[in-house]
């Protein structure tokens, strides 16, 4: 059985709203409000959701990119929000991210050898600047490119290329944990596929740990062992891949896998149309988040909030209808 790599505890951030003359606090958007899971050594977590639901924030706050409002971040049995900026340094060199958007997150004034070396230069993991640069050059080869790209800048790359770029950045460290803040949205379909290979290809090689944020559900399905599926800053359900694509409990999953594109026109299949726009993350509506959109609430959906919990073959659903 795999251990916990990664377990997160009742993570909430919530960021202040100020308004008027001397910017007093007058309210606070609820981006993440009590999120809870763990992701196994070796595995791929998906988490999925409408743009806005707090998915991205949940990786940034893992990293402590952004500083979380509350709750407990547990890597490797240790509580990493209680580190200081010392400890945090030595724990970058085992947790990346590879961003969503390949033409922002690399610096145009670097050359794409500096890009990768800067984090081997930063953590003093090579002795010489030529074994730094070999380093840099095996990491091009591992992602696809060649060592002659190493000279380029960013601009001289497609959008597929940068995005290799990236995740060679995020391997120069050797980590356990990758944040994949959706890496392939950006690229067109036929790189997607190049891109996804190439991940699963190196989490095999590498022993790699997944958390894959992204919108695309078929490619979710693909590349991740269990999804999680979030909805106005929580998590409403999480399952094994197959038992939730084929299995779904909570409407908002449900309604998330009707939208899913069949590429074959004989097969007919009811979609599910919510009705109504995401509630705002400043004012959520009380008892169940999805009850203003749910086609099934009951009166207790709107007075109780529903507990998350295992409704068996680990199937956790927050929902009073299940």
């Amino acid at each position: 059985m795999m251990k916990k790599l990664l377990e997160v505890k009742n993570l909430k951030k919530h960021f202040p709203i100020k308004g008027g003359i001397f910017g007093k606090q007058v309210g606070s958007v609820k981006a993440v409000d009590g999120v809870s899971f763990y992701i196994k050594d070796g595995e791929t977590l998906g988490m999925v959701g409408e743009s806005g639901c707090g998915k991205s924030t949940t990786g940034r706050l893992i990293l402590r990119l952004i500083e979380p409002t509350e709750g407990e971040v547990i890597f490797e049995g240790k509580n990493i929000l209680t580190f200081n900026k010392k400890q945090m340094r030595e724990m970058r060199r085992k947790m990346q991210i590879i961003f969503q958007d390949p033409y922002a997150s690399l610096n145009p004034r670097m050359t794409v050898g500096n890009i990768i070396g800067e984090a081997i230069e930063i953590h003093k993991l090579a002795k010489t600047k030529q074994e730094k640069e070999e380093r840099v050059q095996q990491l091009l080869e591992q992602v696809g490119l060649t060592r002659a790209h190493a000279n380029r800048y960013p601009h001289e790359f497609s959008g597929g290329q940068r995005q290799r770029i990236g995740i060679a950045r995020a391997l120069a460290v050797n980590p356990k944990l990758i944040i994949c803040d959706e890496p392939v949205s950006a690229l067109d379909v036929s790189i997607q596929a190049q891109v996804i290979n190439l991940m699963q290809d190196l989490q095999q090689k590498l022993g790699l740990t997944y958390l894959f944020i992204a919108h695309d559900l078929s490619v979710v399905k693909h590349i991740s062992d269990r999804v999680a599926v979030m909805y106005l800053g929580k998590i409403v359900e999480l399952a094994e891949t197959n038992e939730l694509y084929d299995n779904p409990k909570h409407p908002y999953t449900q309604a998330l896998l009707s939208a899913i594109p069949i590429p074959d026109p004989t097969i007919k299949r009811e979609r599910i149309l919510l009705e109504g726009d995401v509630p705002s993350p400043i004012n959520p509506p009380g008892g169940c988040r999805f009850h203003t959109r749910c086609p099934y609430a009951k009166d207790i959906c709107k007075e109780e909030e529903p507990v998350f919990k295992d409704k068996g073959n680990q199937h956790f659903v927050a929902c009073h209808l299940v």
